[in-house]
């Protein structure tokens, strides 16, 4: 039984919809590969599960003495983190919600 290496990318500036965007396209594919996908992807979302694609391929070569040429991509975990609240002024004296919202990225690794 192999195990399962995780790194954790919490509070990353941009929503859980648009990460999941970029996290579907690396799911299930090698290692290699899925950083190649996110190196050409045009979306900020993609710098910033590449971060967490990195340090799970650290991860794996630090702790477990792990290759990464032997690595896929098991599954990448997208939720929400937090949201900032803010305020616009509106007409009339009103004023507006604008909400910020942070998203969280777990990216597991097993291998072949």
């Amino acid at each position: 039984m192999s195990i399962v290496i995780a790194a954790k990318g919490l509070g990353l500036r941009s929503t859980p919809a648009k990460l999941n965007l970029v996290a579907d396209l690396i799911r299930g594919k090698d290692v290699a590969v899925a950083a190649m996908y996110l190196k050409f992807c045009k979306k900020k979302a993609a710098l910033l599960i590449d971060k967490v694609l990195k340090s799970a391929i650290a991860n794996a070569r630090a702790n477990y003495g792990v290759d990464a040429d032997n690595l896929y991509v098991k599954e990448v975990l997208v939720g929400k983190a937090f949201t900032l609240r803010r305020v616009q002024p509106r007409a009339r004296g009103r004023a507006c919600r604008i909400s910020k919202r942070y998203g969280s990225v777990v990216v597991k690794l097993l291998e072949r």
